[in-house]
């Protein structure tokens, strides 16, 4: 499959270049870039001298190689020398990207004393005598921990816990930035779903909330399970459920596209793994009757004996009602929705024609998609990716920090349906009956009104459903 994909930030290059001084030097060099396929996105003047002078030019790229083709042409040029050149990526994480700041001055000695010892002793006898004000006089009140063991880590796969490093550290901004929330990375140097499990047990007194992320399945279902059942703080798979509530917000708003409801529609989800067992859970949750899971061994029903586990057992017997057999290829025919959380290319346009009319295609595996947009173009009416370079990105970061938000300010014991539910619904609520669109089912990540509406959304649910510990203020109570 030839797949040319856009240049983008994440191979951004900035080469720094000696220019001979001649006319006509820097269209050479534009020129060679545009002739690369490389996208100039800045050029900068750094020094001059008496024949020459010294620029930084900055191009995204698609990937690695094509950085070197990139830098290649430029060299080619006579008169013209590549000093240096930086990845922007590379140096944005040099040192890591978050810090411990302190929240308030250490400036006199009275200062020391009320923040440390002698003062800070008589926290901790309040926290002693009564340990729900950990709540209110520790981090605890607003502090996640964002654990993984490396073993999933994006499309890399298990590339362990210190390359799994970088992507926790991203998470944590990504509290801060649209939840509010501090959350700290936490990778774990085993794969044993034991020791996992005891492990966040044992730091979970700091925390008021545990993020698991990146971890493989089936082995992240357990620990999950066992973790929600032995802590009395929220326990969130991200992978799964902040995948699903996205999901789930993207499909209501593309229901109402075409015209069809959640009970009536046939769903086929490519991938069964952990977003797609949590996808195919909420949808269930929402309404849908008729949902089909396909591995790479086919659709999953009751009775198959081939390459099973005890999650695909689950799902064999609370899916696909009428047993249908067969390829994705086979059991996508009359189908109203394809979900995809799995690989490039596992259907075509001829799948595409064989879905019921008005289709609504989600092809979510990164990079590329089980079938690109420009080949669906013409036969879904609509359509979402994963990725940000397309329509209705189906993107994590407009659930998880609103979710843990709203967890934290009733202090929830845990992340129940309910809350998922109120979230998915307060996502796709961003979007007026106005603005509704084929390609704006679901708003951008940058929308601030998200994650405010997602974490009243949740709060409001977690008091309905009886899981928040915080006593609600008066003023709220209706």
């Amino acid at each position: 499959m030839s797949i040319n994909p856009t240049p983008n930030a994440s191979y951004s290059l900035t080469l720094r270049i000696k220019i001979h001084n001649r006319p006509g030097k820097l269209g050479e060099i534009t020129t060679a870039i545009g002739r690369a396929g490389g996208d100039i996105e800045a050029i900068d003047i750094v020094s001059v001298g008496k024949d020459y002078l010294v620029r930084d030019i900055t191009v995204n790229a698609t990937s690695e190689q094509h950085d070197r083709e990139i830098v290649a042409s430029v060299n080619a040029i006579d008169g013209v020398e590549v000093m240096h050149t930086s990845d922007r990526t590379f140096l944005i994480h040099i040192g890591g990207k978050i810090e411990t700041v302190s929240k308030i001055p250490l400036k006199t000695r009275a200062d020391l004393s009320m923040a440390y010892t002698p003062g800070v002793a008589r926290v901790c006898e309040a926290i002693h005598k009564d340990p729900e004000k950990a709540y209110t006089l520790t981090i605890k009140k607003n502090t996640v921990a964002v654990v993984s063991d490396g073993t999933a880590v994006l499309g890399l796969g298990d590339i362990g816990p210190a390359a799994a490093m970088p992507v926790m550290e991203g998470k944590c901004q990504l509290f801060k930035e649209f939840g509010g929330v501090d959350a700290f990375p936490i990778c774990l140097d085993t794969k044993d779903p034991y020791e996992i499990v005891e492990t966040v047990k044992r730091i979970a007194v700091a925390f008021g909330g545990i993020n698991l992320e990146d971890i493989s399945a089936p082995r992240c279902f357990e620990i999950e399970d066992r973790l929600k059942n032995e802590l009395d703080i929220p326990v969130f798979h991200d992978d799964q459920h902040g995948t699903a509530v996205v999901v789930l917000a993207a499909l209501i708003n593309a229901l109402k596209i075409v015209g069809k409801k959640m009970e009536d529609v046939k769903v086929v989800v490519n991938g069964v793994g952990a977003a797609g067992v949590a996808c195919s859970k909420i949808v269930m949750a929402a309404g849908v009757k008729n949902i089909i899971g396909c591995d790479t061994t086919g659709a999953i029903y009751e009775g198959r004996s081939d390459h099973m586990n005890w999650v695909k057992e689950w799902y064999a017997r609370h899916t696909n009602p009428n047993r249908e057999q067969g390829s994705i290829k086979e059991v996508i025919k009359n189908a109203d929705v394809f979900f995809g959380l799995s690989v490039p290319g596992v259907i075509d346009l001829d799948d595409l024609k064989n879905m019921a009319p008005d289709p609504i295609v989600f092809a979510m595996a990164n990079p590329i998609p089980e079938i690109m947009p420009e080949t669906a173009a013409g036969h879904v009416a609509v359509m979402a990716t994963g990725r940000s370079d397309y329509p209705n990105q189906i993107n994590n970061v407009l659930c998880f920090p609103g979710i843990f938000r709203g967890a934290l300010n009733c202090r929830a014991s845990r992340i129940n349906e309910a809350m998922k539910l109120a979230a998915a619904h307060a996502i796709a609520g961003i979007i007026s009956d106005d603005e509704r669109h084929a390609d704006y089912i679901i708003p951008s990540v940058f929308d601030k009104r998200v994650g405010e509406a997602v974490a009243k959304a949740v709060e409001e649910a977690a008091y309905a459903s009886g899981v928040a510990r915080r006593e609600r203020p008066t003023a709220e109570i209706k």
